[in-house]
């Protein structure tokens, strides 16, 4: 009897084996330009989660591929085939001209078992497109005005922080405090509800924010497993989302909405709009024939999901932004000095008042902002899969149908064809005149096409509010522990410093 378990055990080792070596060989065995010597476990992707970040990762691939003169290359993600592009003419025909075949991502959802993946950032084909379609007036700049006023009250308790901090220490760790505000600016926006981390770090809020964006060789493993056996994955009702952060998420929105609807509670918030989705199909002030939209509302485990990604992608997106810009201007005095000048006479001239007006008018704020999100884009790759075999223009290669199709942001973003010494921060980077001479396709921190990042104005709006009220306060200076180039946390998908970022600042 053990002879037949130990035979049986041996030949799915030996099944697993091969299957993993004939998945290295798939662009090789189809003739497709792909990188050399996959480790076997691994792919091209060694040390990726475990000592280095994935952007270097993908950067090293992309430079390889650039070399050989190939607009795209084919490498194994683990055990995952997958193609890199590197021409901004293909990135450009992936993210718009053919986003009819590239309009999903390719990430394992599982909306019936794990709900809050059923999110529009993962959503894919008719179910995106219609989401999208209902989402896309609650973020008009109209409606970030409506927010604009809670943010400002928000920046408030920040400066006020920092003030009583002074007190105590001039040196603060700003990852940490710029994650708050977010926290706080998020919390009060999408809930309505008052988190007050400034004063109580110690929130579920911030804790189960911060979970969110940890991996771990286990959360790789089922995710690559998901990616490959999705279908399997659905009936094994595999879920992808920490059953914590499910737990305190779904629970919070539940109560919220029920306080809502039951006591008629109405706010100019994130959470308010999505009701109207809910119980009618559509925004109560959309125009006539918008009417088609409102042939069915949100389900709760859908307005679920899109209050949680509004949370986790402008929680951290956000704060990383101003703490990478606080670290850059702490460390260019001459830029930070420029940057407070122009933000001082803009209030000046406006009688002494921050309005919406005021803080999205200001040109060389948007290039601090634009050059910050050059150096470190909050999420290194964009990742796309065709719903059909497609053919690569210009070339006879065709790719399968659902191939993971990688846009390596963080590495286009530090291509010195594009940007000639990318290691230098340079906001002039984006005077009109530059940014004219460049194609447009290497710069992409929110994406591009269709598919782009649906809160990029009220994430800019948050950055923005977030920088100017510490800017007009305080002046930065770098500390003993400020380093001299920051190395990004391997455990975390987004961009992030490894060990935080300790700066010293004076109350102007």
């Amino acid at each position: 009897m053990l002879s037949f378990v130990f035979a049986g055990i041996v030949l799915l080792l030996t099944a697993a084996v091969l299957y993993i070596r004939s998945r290295h060989r798939f662009w090789t065995d189809r003739g497709i330009p792909c990188a050399p010597n996959p480790k076997f476990l691994f792919g091209h992707v060694k040390g990726q989660v475990t000592d280095t970040h994935a952007a270097y990762v993908n950067q090293g691939l992309y430079q390889h591929f650039k070399s050989r003169g190939e607009p795209f290359g084919g490498f194994s993600f683990f055990a995952v085939p997958a193609v890199m592009v590197v021409d901004p003419e293909l990135v450009k025909t992936i993210l718009v001209r053919d986003f009819n075949v590239f309009h999903d991502r390719g990430i394992f959802n599982n909306p019936k078992d794990d709900p809050l993946s059923g999110q529009l950032f993962l959503l894919e084909g008719l179910q995106w497109r219609v989401l999208r379609q209902m989402l896309t007036p609650t973020f008009t700049s109209g409606r970030m005005k409506v927010m604009f006023g809670t943010i400002l009250d928000v920046a408030e308790e920040l400066r006020q922080y920092m003030v009583q901090n002074h007190e105590r220490e001039p040196v603060v760790e700003m990852k940490e405090v710029l994650a708050r505000f977010t926290t706080d600016v998020i919390g009060t926006c999408a809930f309505g509800i008052e988190c007050n981390t400034m004063k109580n770090p110690d929130s579920d809020f911030l804790k189960y924010g911060k979970k969110v964006f940890e991996q771990n060789l286990f959360s790789i493993v089922k995710f690559i497993f998901a990616s490959l056996f999705k279908d399997l994955s659905r009936t094994l009702g595999i879920k992808l989302t920490d059953p914590g952060v499910e737990k305190f998420f779904m629970g919070l929105i539940r109560e919220t909405v029920e306080f809502r609807e039951k006591n008629n509670v109405k706010r100019n918030d994130f959470m308010n709009l999505l009701l109207q989705l809910k119980n009618k199909g559509r925004l109560e002030d959309m125009v006539e024939e918008k009417e088609e939209l409102g042939k069915r509302g949100l389900t709760m485990d859908e307005l679920a999901a899109q209050c949680f990604v509004f949370f986790i992608a402008g929680y951290e997106t956000s704060s990383t932004t101003m703490n990478f810009c606080l670290y850059e201007l702490a460390k260019n005095v001459d830029i930070q000095d420029r940057l407070r000048e122009d933000i001082q006479e803009a209030v000046a001239a406006n009688g002494g008042r921050v309005t919406y007006e005021m803080v999205m008018g200001l040109p060389y704020l948007d290039n601090v902002i634009n050059e910050t999100l050059r150096k470190y884009p909050p999420i290194e790759s964009l990742s796309r899969v065709p719903t059909s075999d497609y053919t690569v223009p210009g070339t006879s290669h065709v790719l399968p149908k659902d191939t993971m199709t990688a846009i390596p942001v963080y590495a286009l973003h530090h291509d010195p064809e594009f940007y000639p010494e990318p290691e230098v921060f340079d906001p002039d980077r984006f005077l009109p005149e530059a940014v004219q001479s460049r194609h447009p396709y290497v710069f992409l921190p929110f994406g591009e096409g269709p598919r782009n990042c649906i809160g990029l104005r009220f994430g800019i709006m948050q950055t923005k509010i977030g920088l100017i009220t510490v800017l007009r306060n305080f002046r930065f200076s770098p500390s003993p522990k400020t380093p001299e180039s920051l190395v990004f946390d391997v455990k975390s998908f987004v961009l992030s410093p490894e060990g935080g970022n300790y700066l010293r600042y004076d109350i102007i």
